[in-house]
């Protein structure tokens, strides 16, 4: 296939990017923006592949993505761009909105005339996978059961709301116009390229430079963790056997509290490099917690495995380690972002933050 992907200079994207051309025949057309948290430096060698293209555009551009879809030509899409970061959410939603759910809504419209026009094979066999979050399904409280593909939505942050609002676009495009569309929703992501502002790298490279460990309130709160390749290795599964209509939950069964990942961060640091001043525990501190901190995400993945044939590869402790160990292996990368003005501005924020 020759996949239109949107978003593939960010973490996961840049993830299945590295997946397709190591592991499948398919080509891909990289659709980015290139905005603050895009790197194609995480796409590796993708450049000296003749199966990857890289197009810098907005997916809120209605004329530059019908120029896509007529120049490009593809089999299938997969929309992993979109706005991800709660905290930023909280100070700024606009930019949500504009690329979550005006974005989508955009790709959509030049989906469905680019899909109603292909001969009656290929339109059969085109696919548009739309890639999502847990948090679109709310919170949980001890004792709930995990997320599953018929979880009711409750979004409470202006993120996981944008990220609702597309979903739903997505499905109406599918049960109104036909648009063979599927949605999958994941837990927090982590390993490589990860952007410094989210939570195992914040913290790693805090704890790494004997800076605080800031975390929301008593670090309770709990989330679903999912190696990226792992994650990575499931979208493309969503995207070659997946079926119109149809929704898949994605985790690595691997719930944490943020105290726990603060902690585990901390131990797997101290096994590598140990600091004279101490076990990096003690650099944490409890700071007040953000607006509207939902409480636990987990997912059942139970459906999605079995239809997909598919299963994590990596446990918690094992991805984070193959995480750390990255981090400390390509300091250049992250030296270089930390040393930015932005690094002064935005990559103070507590633990507890969001995945992609």
């Amino acid at each position: 296939m020759r996949i239109l992907l949107t978003g593939g200079c960010g973490f996961i994207g840049s993830a299945v990017i590295r997946h397709l051309l190591r592991s499948t025949d398919h080509s891909v057309v990289d659709i980015d923006k290139m905005t603050y948290a895009a790197s194609p430096d995480a796409l590796e060698d993708a450049f000296a592949s003749p199966r990857h293209t890289l197009v810098r555009a907005d997916i809120a551009d209605a004329a530059a993505m019908r120029a896509a879809f007529a120049t490009h030509q593809p089999d299938a899409v997969m929309h992993l761009a979109a706005e991800t970061h709660v905290d930023r959410s909280i100070d700024g939603p606009g930019p949500f909105i504009q690329t979550n759910v005006v974005g989508t809504y955009t790709l959509l419209e030049a989906a469905r005339e680019y899909w109603a026009g292909l001969p009656a094979g290929r339109k059969e066999r085109f696919r548009f996978h739309h890639v999502s979050t847990d948090e679109v399904f709310g919170a949980l409280q001890p004792g709930d059961p995990p997320f599953t593909e018929t979880t009711a939505y409750d979004p409470r942050s202006p993120y996981s709301a944008a990220k609702a609002s597309s979903d739903h676009l997505v499905r109406a495009w599918h049960h109104t116009f036909g648009l063979p569309t599927m949605v999958s929703n994941t837990s927090n992501n982590y390993g490589p390229w990860q952007f410094p502002e989210k939570l195992i790298p914040l913290v790693t490279l805090n704890a790494l430079e004997g800076r605080e460990l800031p975390v929301y309130g008593d670090g309770s709160n709990m989330r679903d963790w999912i190696y990226v390749e792992d994650h990575a290795e499931a979208l493309v599964r969503v995207l070659e056997h997946g079926a119109p209509g149809g929704t898949y939950c994605l985790s690595a069964r691997q719930p944490r509290t943020n105290l726990q990942v603060v902690k585990a961060i901390c131990a797997c640091l101290d096994a590598r490099l140990p600091d004279p001043a101490g076990p990096r525990e003690r650099l944490i501190r409890f700071v007040t917690d953000r607006p509207g901190h939902d409480f636990r995400y987990e997912i059942d993945p139970s459906r999605s495995e079995a239809a997909l044939g598919w299963k994590a590869a990596n446990d918690f402790e094992r991805g984070l380690a193959r995480t750390v160990d990255w981090y400390l292996a390509h300091r250049s990368w992250w030296e270089g972002i930390r040393a930015a003005r932005y690094a002064g501005q935005r990559l103070g924020q507590a633990a507890g933050g969001k995945k992609s």
